[in-house]
């Protein structure tokens, strides 16, 4: 009896088991997750295939014209952003959205609505953040529905929802700058002693050349409190920028005495840009420094 009862169990465990085993869906799920500048994008999506129906006409099986689409398969198509940014020109707030589409041979209508957990059968057009008229563009074939963020720079990128022939594409747009700027200064008032924080405040404002004289000043306090192959290169660098090379020179030669002492990855990876760029200051300062002895010279004359 006790053996019986033992391979009943073990036989429901199994089946158990069987069934909790996944298998191939009919469409896919899929995510894209892409970082533009300062800001995460992430897409979770189904991804429907054709399989010899017809997609995106009058009547169609698969996102018929003129009708509100999920903009994949399954469940509705999530679109999250990490920061503010700009869909099809309009300013939506970060979070989390439910993606849709209206398709049309002319020109998409492609919309981000608040009610993510919802599908089409609960839209509600009150609850849209932004609604952007695209025109879609021909593209290779694609038997599966697929979406893309490319091209990116720092801060634009392209969200592509290509299927069959067919490529709708969606401009983003972010203010990376000031972004990135409000989250520096932040941190800065946060945390004022903080080296790392300090310094690569300088370093952003130093790329940008904007504000170089606070830059200078936020290096300047970064050496004060520890003196670094990073801060010191940080300095010479914005001092050079200023037009001040002469002075820029001894901070940089510095910069390498003190990465030669402790070296790690940051020194040993830019070294050789740093000797370079002091050769290069040597020459620009050379001329200046002649021309200022010739004119004392003239004057004691």
């Amino acid at each position: 009896m006790k053996k019986y009862l033992l391979s009943i169990s073990v036989a429901a465990l199994l089946a158990t088991q069987s069934i909790a085993q996944r298998v191939p869906q009919p469409s896919p799920a899929a995510a894209v997750m892409q970082t533009v500048g300062v800001t995460d994008f992430t897409v979770k999506y189904s991804r429907p295939f054709i399989k010899g129906r017809k997609v995106f006409a009058d009547n169609s099986a698969l996102a018929p014209y003129s009708q509100l689409w999920r903009t994949g398969a399954n469940q509705a198509t999530t679109f999250e952003a990490s920061t503010e940014f700009t869909f099809g020109g309009k300013k939506v707030p970060a979070g989390k959205y439910a993606l849709f589409t209206i398709p049309s041979g002319a020109a998409w209508t492609v919309i981000l609505n608040k009610n993510y957990e919802g599908g089409t059968e609960s839209y509600k057009e009150t609850e849209d953040v932004a609604r952007a008229m695209v025109v879609p563009t021909s593209n290779q074939y694609n038997e599966a529905f697929k979406i893309e963020i490319e091209p990116v720079t720092d801060s634009t990128a392209m969200l592509n929802l290509a299927w069959s022939s067919v490529n709708v594409p969606v401009p983003i747009a972010l203010s990376t700058e000031s972004l990135t700027l409000t989250a520096l200064n932040k941190a800065v008032a946060e945390k004022p002693e903080d080296v790392a924080t300090l310094q690569s405040t300088a370093g952003y404002l130093l790329s940008k050349g904007k504000d170089l004289q606070v830059a200078l000043s936020l290096a300047d306090k970064a050496i004060g409190l520890k003196e670094s192959f990073g801060a010191l290169w940080t300095k010479a660098q914005i001092l050079n920028k200023l037009g001040k090379t002469a002075e820029a020179i001894p901070v940089a030669q510095k910069a390498l005495t003190v990465g030669a002492a402790a070296p790690d990855g940051a020194y040993n990876f830019y070294k050789p840009q740093v000797e370079k760029a002091i050769a290069d200051m040597q020459a620009k300062a050379a001329p200046v420094k002649e021309a200022v002895s010739t004119v004392k010279s003239k004057k004691k004359k």
